[in-house]
């Protein structure tokens, strides 16, 4: 079987060939870069706790986030303001704090460990320009020196908003432009807010709408929401800008040192690829959508895109996936855009005092609470998307289990038969978890499990499984009753919840998971 082909060498089609390594499925990386970028300080991103377990897991060759070489803040709160009060204020427990940091440091630390890996075949300065589909894979020419034809299983465009791979396969990108436009500076100053992140509104002496969150070394970016479409921001008023609202921050009669680090002018666009698979031919990221509004965060989208699918291409490179499987990558991850945009489309008005219709705000929420939720990860803005529609998604995902069905599963302890205990989101990656709850487990030493109670019985049903599958140990889960059993994706959401040990709903389960009966067929 020949490697994936992934086009784009950027945070999404990084984390695309580092996830198929670890389902074992060789990729190349066409990047048609002329090699590292000038890092941007201005330039960086939120990732939710879900995917930045998978950021760490992806970059540290190992299962622990320590190895990862990710620097970053875990905020220990989010406060909002209006004029000189408070009036929302998050702490964030342990394990939930969004994680922020400089978008060059992730991909810096992808990149590293996609050298590393001896799956994975980085080839730079080759841009796409030909692309061919034919019932048994691709053929994708490039340009650079004499041109080179590279073959595939299958390619996967990665390769931003003005992506060729989108071009060449005919896909229209509606949408709409510059929805949103904001002003960014990051500098190096003390605010009083260490290790938090804030949005303030009306500030005083500056006017207007403000964020700023923190960064390592005591760094700071602050972002001004400016006119989707209005004068050109000079140098001199962003500076201007930076020390109105560091000012406004501190003492009036003692201005504040800061170092200016970085500026630039971010604008937002709200667009979709009508079509996210096409054959053997995939969008992921940018490529297939474009956000950014209102604090909604693409790398973390993007992400969630390359985890989506890289376990199920390797199903199908493995031979072990019907084409149902691929099918539901657009259904699942282009259902969740949709339903992302559309909440933007219904907030931007409100928020921006271009609407009347206070009254009709999503949710009960007001202009506040919906700026707030795209920057800490709640509701319709913020929130991961759930796939409960999804055919990959049981009828069964219910008993009064916390996580809705098809939802990012809790990051609950867990413990595999004779191994040691680890967060759950640790296992991940590399086939299915059948996580068993079981009160009081601890007790007893993990390597006696398999001779204990229902484990026997349950550990045959996990190991005649038609996908790879792991068995692990909870002491609790949010809702479950004991001998509860959860099947979990390899991308971390709920697919079933089994209320026992039933082996012939656990086979049902996996073969839903594999897209049905494989046929080896692969749509044209």
């Amino acid at each position: 079987m020949e490697p994936v082909i992934v086009v784009g060498a950027g945070p999404v089609g990084l984390a695309l060939t580092l996830a198929l390594a670890r389902h074992e499925v060789p990729s190349v990386l066409l990047d048609a870069g002329d090699g590292p970028s000038e890092p941007r300080p201005a330039r960086t991103c939120v990732l939710r706790p879900d995917t930045t377990a998978l950021a760490h897991r992806l970059a540290g060759g190992a299962e622990s986030a320590e190895s990862s070489g990710l620097s970053g803040t875990h905020w220990r709160a989010w406060r909002t303001l209006r004029r000189r009060q408070t009036v929302r204020h998050v702490e964030f427990a342990p394990g939930a704090a969004p994680f922020h940091l400089a978008q060059h440091t992730l991909t810096g630390a992808l990149a590293a460990a996609a050298h590393r890996s001896e799956l994975i075949d980085v080839v730079p300065h080759r841009r796409l320009t030909e692309l061919e589909q034919h019932p048994g894979g691709v053929r994708a020419r490039t340009a650079g020196g004499l041109g080179v034809t590279w073959s595939g299983s299958y390619l996967v465009g990665c390769d931003g908003a003005r992506s060729t791979v989108r071009k060449l396969l005919g896909v229209r990108f509606p949408g709409r432009t510059s929805v949103e436009r904001r002003a960014v500076a990051t500098v190096r100053c003390a605010l009083p807010w260490p290790q938090e992140a804030l949005l303030h509104r009306e500030l005083p002496g500056a006017g207007g709408e403000v964020s700023a969150r923190s960064l390592p070394g005591g760094r700071w970016r602050l972002d001004w929401r400016l006119p989707p479409r209005g004068d050109l921001v000079t140098p001199d008023v962003l500076i201007e800008r930076v020390q109105r609202t560091l000012t406004a921050w501190s003492d009036p009669d003692a201005p504040p040192a800061y170092e200016l680090l970085d500026t630039g002018v971010h604008t937002a666009h709200q667009r979709i690829a009508r079509r996210w698979r096409q054959g053997r031919v995939f969008l992921a990221g940018d490529a297939a959508r474009l956000l950014g509004a209102l604090g909604t965060q693409s790398v973390d989208e993007g992400l969630r895109d390359a985890d989506n699918l890289a376990w199920k291409l390797a199903l199908a490179w493995h031979g072990g996936a019907g084409d149902a499987l691929l099918d539901s990558y657009e259904s699942e991850r282009r259902g969740a855009s949709v339903a992302r945009l559309r909440a933007l489309d219904q907030a931007l008005p409100l928020v921006q005092d271009t609407s009347p219709l206070r009254s009709l705000l999503p949710g009960g929420r007001g202009p506040l609470g919906l700026l707030t939720d795209g920057h800490v990860g709640e509701g319709t803005l913020g929130a991961p998307g759930g796939y409960a529609h999804s055919p990959l998604t049981s009828d069964s995902a219910a008993f009064g289990v916390a996580t809705a069905p098809g939802g990012v599963v809790d990051d609950v302890p867990v413990t595999p038969p004779g191994g040691e205990r680890c967060p759950l989101r640790r296992r991940l990656g590399r086939g299915l978890l059948v996580v068993l709850v079981a009160p009081g487990a601890r007790v007893w030493e993990s390597r006696h499990w398999m001779h204990a109670g229902v484990m026997p019985q349950l550990a045959a049903a996990v190991r005649a499984l038609p996908l790879p599958a792991e068995l692990l140990v909870a002491e609790a889960y949010p809702g479950a009753a004991p001998h509860t059993c959860l099947v979990v994706r390899p991308d971390g959401h709920l697919a079933a919840v089994l209320p026992g040990v039933d082996a012939e709903a656990l086979a049902a389960c996996a073969v839903a998971l594999g897209g049905g009966p494989v046929d080896g067929a692969v749509r044209a």
